[in-house]
């Protein structure tokens, strides 16, 4: 099957439209959700079906076999869609009950994320800096920037590639993340040291492609000033210099990806504030307002235990339970 095009076609698509208006009025962005009715849309039209009554169980199934998801979570990620969906429609009375009889498949054995170490990020860094620019402008400039901001502080991929240049407070050293996820907006402090390097990679930017303005894309690797990158093209380079790394990822380790240097950000963050005598629950809001998570349980995901956690851990309990220890045994 065909990606879905720009816009609804089928008999369902004004039902589609008004769920997606609802939400986002709510707040949410609901881009993954549109490209999936998207699919169900591109699908419906081409077998006409003519009204919403007409989505049967043996529609939907037969919808969701096209579409191979071989991997439980992708598979229930597509399932979640169409159900809020058909429950929606449900509270709308336009449908007597839901057609969608599947189940949700069991997850199992979910791996804990790669996590990258400073070495390694710095040869990431190293290795994108000798990237060839091709037709795609200045790829070896703009990327090691991307991955040192994506790391040094712990953005989304999305976000960074969204950045303006005026989102940029010089003087104060504070980055604006616009309507980030769940449409959310926030200040993100930078620190000198990463200013300065902000600031020589505008330098040499403008240099390469001439005036620039407020307005501009902080990252874009074409002549066209105006046009950011891609977040798909930055995931996509980071594979390809991946094999060039050659990490040792542990056994039961999933497979490194672009979001693990985000991951690798909270998990230093945490590992950092043991080492300060920091107690990391007073912190934990903190650091989710930082990352731009609305609770501090979503937050918590990204703090996977590892080695170095688990001896600064001990190291904090053994030196809290010494003194009390000495007092038992005299």
């Amino acid at each position: 099957m065909k990606e879905p095009s720009a816009s609804f076609h089928s008999h369902a698509a004004t039902a589609m439209r008004a769920f997606l208006m609802h939400h986002r009025a709510l707040g949410k962005r609901f881009d993954s959700e549109e490209w999936t009715l998207r699919l169900f849309d591109q699908y419906l039209a081409e077998r006409r079906i003519p009204t919403l009554p007409a989505i049967t169980p043996a529609v939907v199934n037969d919808f969701v076999r096209s579409r191979h998801r071989p991997v439980p979570k992708s598979y229930n990620l597509l399932l979640g869609v169409l159900r809020r969906w058909f429950k929606w429609l449900v509270s709308q009375e336009c449908i007597g009950e839901s057609p969608l009889q599947l189940e949700s498949r069991r997850l199992t054995g979910t791996r804990p994320p790669f996590l990258f170490k400073h070495t390694d990020v710095r040869r990431l860094i190293a290795f994108a800096t000798e990237l060839p620019n091709n037709n795609a402008g200045h790829r070896g400039l703009v990327y090691p920037m991307m991955f040192t901001l994506i790391y040094g502080l712990g953005l989304r991929v999305s976000e960074a590639a969204h950045l303006r240049i005026q989102d940029v407070d010089w003087n104060r050293g504070v980055l604006t993340i616009q309507e980030t996820k769940f449409l959310k907006s926030r200040l993100v402090p930078v620190g000198p040291k990463m200013v300065a390097r902000l600031k020589r990679y505008l330098e040499q930017l403008e240099r390469l492609v001439g005036g620039l303005e407020p307005s501009d894309p902080l990252f874009s690797i074409r002549n066209d000033k105006a046009r950011a990158v891609y977040p798909n093209c930055v995931s996509r380079t980071f594979q390809q210099l991946l094999p060039r790394l050659k990490l040792d990822v542990p056994s039961g380790v999933a497979a490194p990806r672009l979001h693990c240097l985000r991951h690798s950000f909270a998990v230093n963050t945490l590992l950092r504030w043991y080492r300060q005598g920091i107690n990391p629950q007073d912190r934990l809001l903190q650091l989710s307002t930082f990352m731009g998570h609305v609770h501090p349980s979503s937050t918590a995901v990204y703090l996977t235990i590892t080695a170095e956690l688990l001896e600064e851990a001990n190291l904090r309990f053994r030196n809290f339970a010494s003194p009390l220890m000495k007092g038992v045994t005299s």
